[in-house]
């Protein structure tokens, strides 16, 4: 918490610079979150211990519950926008999980302040706050690697780029600030303003979809800058210990050696085309090019669980497409991005090894005696991870029903509980119907219940359900 502070004060300077207010509350809240933090430090200081596992899964939870907690203290103490309890924590906790849901309206007369607080909180939450924590924690005599497996994603989490894990996290680290300050500079450069371009190449790298006007990214309505967008989500999308293999070697053949990056192109490519084809033919957009423009943009954006938006005012928005194509993206959303990016979903690598097993089911059934392997690449895997992957699947599922039909009991209609559960679980942002242009409509009840499926969904479900079994409180 006390780390969590400092990050309340560039919302404060940026208040100083446009002078429209919201300093005082950022201010307010840099010292509650020191104070606050101190006072839980200050008496455990000298404690010296090594993390079990369990304690590593416990503490992952409870940075982010805790911390997008806080992370709501200044939004409840500003003025403007007036936010009640319920809507400062939705925002916090759609912020920090890259989520991009939001119940705020009137985006582009928000003061400066708030654009920027609410965009650095996808930015953190893009590499996930234990990846950054387990570079400081060694420091406080607290080993990191329990953290580390419990919060990357994907199926595999064993192996370790560099021998110590703090090194690990500094790469990780590393690669994400240099692709957003290149993200930042390339919008820059095709038009945007300096305070836009940063704003949105953090939520653009962290995949969150947060953006600080009411049309996203068709405020600029600018096809250069949906092609940077798309350059840039795809990239991110990308597993960073993938990007860290192929600098370490100076090869992008690395690339193409990988089957979750070859699957992931694919799966992208297909979506596009998908896409391209229907809007042609319905003669959505004017032009061919507008309708390849649309497609690449909508089909990347909620493929990788970005939630951008880039149809500017007049134009069809994506909610309004033909029908097949909006429920094709949202579950296209449920795969999202490759394992160890900053996309949600239950990633790449799970989708292919499901579809691999389910090869291996159908040539059983052809030749009962046979012995089949399931392989990712040339590597053999064991019965284990796809023990893992279906039990994930199974739970994945089971929270999805289960928000789906307390939506539905608070008084949803079913194509909004569905979209809204599937957005926030699968942190993608924007749903359909009630819920296609933001969260503000529906009641009280319905957030905190989506605010528990974006942190399930955050924390890849196990991480999080595994505090609720008998098993992990027996000493």
């Amino acid at each position: 918490m006390a780390l969590l502070s400092v990050t309340m004060l560039p919302p404060a300077f940026i208040s100083l610079i446009y002078r429209d207010g919201g300093g005082v509350s950022f201010l307010m809240s840099f010292l509650f979150c020191l104070i606050a933090g101190l006072l839980f430090w200050y008496p455990n200081r000298a404690e010296k211990s090594d993390l079990r596992a369990r304690e590593g899964f416990l503490i992952v939870v409870l940075f982010w519950s805790v911390l997008a907690s806080f992370s709501a203290v200044p939004l409840l103490l500003l003025e403007q926008p007036n936010l009640s309890i319920a809507d400062a924590f939705f925002e916090s906790f759609s912020g920090l999980t890259t989520t991009g849901a939001t119940i705020l309206t009137q985006i582009d007369g928000l003061p400066h302040a708030v654009l920027w607080y609410r965009q650095q909180l996808q930015w953190l939450g893009g590499m996930g706050i234990i990846v950054l924590a387990v570079a400081i924690l060694p420091i406080l005599g607290i080993g990191g690697m329990q953290l580390y497996r419990a919060e990357i994603p994907g199926p595999v989490k064993d192996s370790k780029m560099t021998p110590r894990i703090a090194d690990t996290a500094k790469h990780l680290w590393l690669i994400y600030v240099t692709l957003t300050f290149a993200c930042a500079i390339s919008y820059w450069a095709a038009g945007m303003s300096l305070f836009d371009a940063i704003c949105h190449s953090f939520s653009t790298i962290a995949i969150g979809g947060f953006s600080t006007h009411d049309l996203s990214m068709g405020y600029f309505d600018s096809p250069l800058i949906n092609f940077i967008c798309v350059f840039f989500l795809l990239i991110a999308g990308v597993n960073f210990a993938l990007h860290f293999a192929v600098l370490n070697s100076r090869s992008l053949r690395n690339y193409f050696y990988d089957a979750e990056f070859k699957a992931f192109l694919g799966i992208q490519f297909s979506l596009i085309l998908v896409c391209f084809i229907v809007l042609a033919s319905f003669n959505v957009y004017q032009s061919n090019f507008d309708n390849f423009e649309q497609a690449l943009f909508h089909a990347v954006s909620i493929g990788t669980t970005a939630g951008f938006a880039g149809t500017s005012a007049g134009e069809v928005a994506f909610s309004s497409w033909p029908t097949l194509l909006p429920l094709l993206l949202i579950f296209a959303s449920f795969i999202g991005g490759c394992a160890g990016s900053t996309g949600g979903g239950m990633k790449v690598i799970r989708v292919l090894l499901l579809y691999l097993q389910g090869v291996r089911e159908l040539n059983k059934l052809v030749h009962p005696k046979a012995v089949f392997t399931i392989k990712l690449g040339n590597k053999a895997l064991p019965n284990r991870v796809v023990e893992a992957i279906w039990g994930f699947f199974s739970a994945y599922a089971a929270v999805f029903v289960i928000c789906m039909l307390l939506l539905l009991a608070a008084g949803m209609d079913d194509l909004a509980a569905f979209t809204a559960v599937a957005a926030c679980l699968n942190n993608l942002g924007p749903g359909l119907g009630q819920v296609a242009a933001n969260f503000a409509e529906i009641n009280d009840f319905s957030k905190w219940v989506l605010v528990v499926a974006m942190l399930f969904g955050r924390l890849e479900i196990f991480t999080l359900l595994v505090l609720f079994t008998p098993a992990f409180w027996r000493t």
